[in-house]
């Protein structure tokens, strides 16, 4: 990863890290990731930007919250007046993370500017929800390392891991780091939320971003996103799977290049 200052965040209830300097970026990682998935493209930004990496609640010594998607939204937008984030702040979130950004955009849109969702749902039908009950449940009897074969099939594609076996490996080093108890609420969150009566509201510039192969979250559910968003462009990166950023870093920073980088909110 590029270098990076450890910070905490938001008067001390979040932990990330910061790095580069320029127009403020806030990246907001995914549930089956941690903020690690963004370093095949933190050398791009941190060139261009102030880059500002949250950990999600129960990563990296981030303590636990309860359930609620709105609940991790107030908790991320408090960053931008604790930390002194600006209000043309870019926020680029994936999967989970992208969840949360639209919830913030709903609720606190007006403390930041652009948006990138990567992967993201406003709500899942019934068998998406029903794979986060299966996680949570098989977390609480069995321990957070179970779900690593689950996590790495639904983070990359088979095509992905024919050639990169050691992802599956590297999926439980990503969940040993992670409260058992903090995935459970994050997977009850998503299976309760639906945020698509309220996406008319967000009045953000959004671009909406998603893998081909995405298993986590289909195309299908990211148009939806960008369907119900006014104004926002919708990308998808053939023969990627649920982390861009991580699996094809140079066609995502492609695909967001211009957005990022024109001026204003």
């Amino acid at each position: 990863m590029a270098d990076s200052q450890q910070i905490t965040l938001a008067g001390g209830k979040l932990t990330g890290a910061r790095t580069g300097a320029g127009r403020d970026l806030l990246l907001i990682h995914s549930l089956l990731a941690d903020r690690t998935a963004f370093d095949p493209v933190l050398p791009w930004l941190a060139e261009r930007f102030r880059v500002t990496l949250v950990n999600l609640p129960g990563f990296y010594d981030s303590p636990p919250i309860a359930p609620g998607i709105y609940s991790y939204a107030d908790l991320i937008a408090e960053v931008f007046d604790s930390d002194r984030l600006t209000r043309d702040t870019i926020a680029i979130a994936n999967g989970f993370g992208g969840t949360i950004a639209a919830a913030m955009a709903i609720r606190h849109g007006n403390r930041f500017g652009r948006l990138v969702l990567s992967d993201a749902a406003a709500g899942f039908p019934p068998d998406g929800r029903k794979a986060f009950e299966t996680m949570a449940e098989k977390v609480s009897a069995e321990g957070i390392a179970s779900v690593a074969n689950i996590s790495a099939n639904r983070v990359f594609h088979k095509v992905y891991l024919d050639a990169h076996p050691e992802a599956i490996e590297e999926r439980r080093r990503v969940l040993l780091g992670v409260a058992p108890e903090a995935f459970i609420a994050a997977c009850k969150t998503l299976t309760a939320t639906d945020l698509v009566p309220q996406l008319s509201s967000i009045r953000n510039p959004t671009l909406v971003i998603c893998g081909e192969l995405d298993a986590a979250t289909p195309p299908i559910l990211c148009r939806q996103m960008a369907g119900h968003i006014p104004g926002a462009r919708y990308l998808e990166l053939p023969g990627c799977g649920h982390c861009p950023p991580l699996e094809q870093p140079e066609a995502f920073i492609k695909a967001i290049a211009d957005f990022v980088l024109s001026p204003g909110g």
